[in-house]
């Protein structure tokens, strides 16, 4: 079903994203260092079911999208392609964000399931990244299009939850610490920028599914 070449490709791709901390791991570890360890898990489930959404919405829509068009849906996989570039050279060009920027007002738990999930859903940025991310690893001659794509969000929203709880247990323990490194959120801009830079390089000059 799943092209296995593709798949560490694919794993490794999302390692190194996952581990490079975004918007999304800002928040959780500004959440995790003002409220404590349970409130930083609970907003990482937060983030990664609004995650999930996304993923499954774009599923349906490049399912669907295949079932009308092959050369539509090998369009929009280069336009995807396209849009990684993008993001990789804003990523290199952008101001690194500081954790001391993030603030998050102190809310119960069940709020903070609910802003997380809400933010998640609805941020463009993410359904547009799970548009353009997943069609890359897609082999169209393995058939089941819609199931390969299922898959792969799944793949990464599980990989996503265990990194996100991975910094809001870090977080909750060595706040302070994390605040201090500089150096890491400098070094994020441009390991994810290069990141996305390759993935779209690659992906435009792989040949035309058959």
């Amino acid at each position: 079903m799943l092209n296995i070449d593709r798949l560490p490709i694919f794993i490794l791709a999302t390692i190194i994203l996952l581990l490079t901390p975004g918007p999304a791991v800002l928040y959780i570890i500004a959440r995790s260092i003002d409220q404590g360890r349970m409130a930083g898990l609970v907003s990482v489930l937060s983030i990664e079911a609004g995650n999930f959404v996304h993923a499954v919405a774009a599923t349906a829509g490049l399912s669907a999208l295949l079932f009308s068009s092959a050369t539509a849906f090998s369009v929009v996989k280069y336009l995807g392609a396209a849009y990684l570039i993008y993001l990789g050279v804003r990523k290199l060009f952008s101001h690194s964000t500081s954790l001391q920027a993030v603030h998050v007002d102190p809310q119960n738990l069940r709020q903070v399931f609910t802003q997380g999930v809400t933010v998640a859903i609805f941020n463009p940025k993410t359904a547009l990244f799970f548009l353009a991310f997943l069609p890359q690893f897609v082999d169209q001659s393995k058939g089941q299009v819609g199931l390969q794509l299922l898959i792969l969000g799944c793949l990464f929203v599980v990989m996503a939850t265990i990194s996100d709880g991975m910094y809001a247990l870090l977080a909750s323990s060595a706040g302070q610490w994390l605040k201090s490194r500089r150096r890491v959120w400098l070094a994020e801009r441009y390991v994810v920028g290069l990141i996305y830079i390759g993935l779209g390089v690659t992906a435009a000059l792989a040949d035309s599914p058959h």
